[in-house]
């Protein structure tokens, strides 16, 4: 769960990032979608069940890395992207423990003809 509200955190500063260190432009718009998108993610993967979702992060936390360099932001931008994208790729590494199986997919329904 830590994991998730880090991940969460991150994506409040990449919205708050552009105001807060005075940035622009393409870099401006970059984190301002990028940063709901990694809130969403990590709200959704607190679920057990909708888990595998903090995969979304990953991909994510790569272009937060490389945008700055790729859109020619300011060097502040490009800290806080790499800083940001690090940690989002860092905790969507983090499995969680696992307090309950569900499903079991379609193996589960033939078990259950079986019986």
């Amino acid at each position: 769960m830590w994991a998730r509200v880090c991940g969460a955190l991150a994506g409040i500063w990449l919205m708050a990032a552009p105001s807060v260190l005075g940035y622009g432009g393409a870099a401006r718009v970059s984190d301002l979608i990028a940063g709901p998108l990694a809130v969403s993610a990590a709200v959704i993967a607190m679920s057990q069940v909708t888990r595998p979702i903090r995969w979304a992060a990953l991909p994510l936390g790569a272009w937060v890395v490389i945008a700055p360099w790729l859109l020619d932001a300011p060097a502040k931008a490009r800290v806080s992207g790499l800083l940001a994208g690090v940690l989002l790729i860092g905790v969507a590494l983090v499995r969680g423990q696992v307090h309950e199986r569900f499903g079991g997919g379609w193996a589960a329904l033939w078990r259950r003809g079986e019986a």
